[in-house]
């Protein structure tokens, strides 16, 4: 496992799904949201407080910054930034197949924290060049949009947690009870990933010498 607040010293992660996209990802020196979304997704976001916000692409389910308190340095763009002791690298990739012709572009975040790394796919439409693969290699935990119809299916997104093989997977973007969009559920992706079922947990904490050997699917309750 990995980063968050500090337990007696040891580094860890906490990561709460917020719904959609948006997660609140907390260390011991700063609270990172993801991916905020207004009230178009059906999701009720509140007001989570965080020091800084990464917005994958420019559409109301995903940049709804003014959703979050306290101020935020907003990073919305490729590039590598420092912020409050997390280390953040925006890698430019496309929000569908045809090289954003249909539906523009996107950034994929590599957040590191405690050190470890988040990788954040935001809504990434298409398979991963070599080249992107490289970037992304020896990332911890993998935050993967399995939904399809405006990203990667539940196919491709088991595909790239094969070839990208994180220690652990935690997948959005997919139909939940509120979401108004035709997503496929969660379900169809675990099935991909030769699982049955998952228990959905409220949280995780992640530790680095707490992470599992091998892959490992972790499903999060949506909480507002």
């Amino acid at each position: 496992m990995k980063r968050s607040a500090s337990l007696k010293g040891v580094r860890v992660i906490e990561i709460t799904w917020l719904g959609h996209s948006c997660f609140r990802i907390k260390g011991r020196e700063a609270t990172l949201i993801t991916d905020p979304y207004d009230g178009s997704i059906g999701y009720s976001l509140g007001k989570p407080r965080a020091d800084i916000v990464t917005s994958s692409h420019p559409h109301p389910g995903h940049s709804f910054v003014a959703g979050v308190g306290g101020a935020p340095r907003v990073v919305q763009c490729p590039g590598e930034y420092e912020i409050a002791s997390v280390f953040i690298t925006g890698i430019a990739t496309f929000h569908d197949a045809e090289r954003g012709k249909r539906q523009g572009k996107n950034t994929v975040y590599l957040i590191e924290m405690e050190e470890m790394t988040v990788c954040h796919l935001g809504d990434l439409g298409h398979a991963l060049s070599s080249e992107q693969m490289e970037e992304m290699s020896g990332v911890e935990v993998l935050l993967v949009p399995v939904g399809g119809l405006s990203t990667i299916d539940a196919a491709a997104a088991a595909e790239m947690v094969r070839l990208l093989q994180p220690r652990i997977v935690i997948p959005m973007h997919f139909k939940t009870d509120v979401v108004p969009f035709k997503l496929e559920p969660v379900e169809s992706f675990l099935k991909e990933m030769g699982l049955k079922g998952a228990t959905p947990q409220p949280k995780l904490y992640i530790t680095r010498t707490g992470l599992p050997d091998e892959t490992q699917v972790v499903v999060l309750d949506y909480k507002g």
